[in-house]
């Protein structure tokens, strides 16, 4: 569900996102839209790990495996197991 809001913008990038609507057939919403995802994917932090369970399971590579996972999904470098 799409939700309205007001942004306030200096008139020469108005005419620009107006020009960039024409030219393209895209609507100034889809635009703002994209712009903002964009944006905000460079911008907020990394989101967090993914759930890792903690407990036996009897398989023994498990641990090892999740660590691995998890450096990766952090961004660390894997490590060798010991």
């Amino acid at each position: 569900m799409l939700k309205r809001t007001t942004i306030l913008a200096e008139p020469d990038l108005l005419e620009r996102l107006d020009r960039h609507a024409r030219r393209t057939g895209w609507t100034k919403t889809a635009i703002i839209a994209s712009a903002l995802d964009a944006w905000l994917a460079e911008h907020e932090p990394a989101t967090d790990l993914p759930f890792v369970a903690v407990g036996r399971s009897g398989h023994g590579r498990l641990s090892l495996d999740g660590r691995a996972i998890t450096r990766r999904e952090s961004g660390q470098r894997d490590r060798p197991a010991r």
